[in-house]
């Protein structure tokens, strides 16, 4: 089953534009991206509808549908199960329907001590699609290094835009 996610994450991350930008002692920087159909505002909506398409096997409480995003300068990405509560990250910026970025550390990124600021762009291309970017940024310490965390979160993080995607799909 193992092998079967290692596997599953690689393949994920090839059919986005999914890349480590650098990774060093103290960081990492990844960037994903897509285009799709879907008008920018359509493709903004859906993401801040975080619960619709991010993974359940990646929330603290099981259920993604928990998850919301609250689209204004110190807003919660949040998930909550009754009497628990997760932020995962504070929203530090919106332009709506263009970006919205984030601070905080996603996952066990917290427990580390890890931050990152985070930034998911809407650009409509010339052809009326949109490109949506994602990059993180995450700095900290870490006994041995934050290198071995890059490609991990990067196929985490790949999972993630591989939902957006999915739940924009325009048939």
């Amino acid at each position: 089953m193992k092998y079967l996610l290692i596997l599953l994450l690689g393949v994920t991350s090839t059919l986005l534009n999914a890349k480590v930008l650098d990774k060093a002692a103290d960081g990492f920087t990844l960037e994903i991206s897509f285009e799709t159909k879907a008008d920018a505002k359509t493709a903004y909506n859906q993401f801040i509808n975080v619960g619709d398409w991010w993974n359940s096997e990646h929330t603290w409480f099981g259920d993604a549908s928990r998850m919301y995003i609250e689209p204004s300068v110190n807003g919660c990405f949040c998930e909550i199960d009754g009497e628990k509560q997760a932020l995962h990250m504070t929203i530090s910026y919106v332009d709506p329907y263009k970006e919205m970025r984030m601070i905080g550390g996603l996952g066990p990124l917290q427990g580390l001590g890890l931050h990152g600021g985070m930034s998911w762009k809407f650009d409509t291309l010339d052809n009326g699609n949109t490109k949506i970017t994602h990059r993180y940024q995450v700095t900290g310490y870490m006994q041995g290094g934050l290198e071995g965390l890059a490609n991990i979160v990067d196929s985490v993080q790949a999972i993630q835009m591989k939902g957006l995607e999915k739940a924009l799909t325009i048939e």
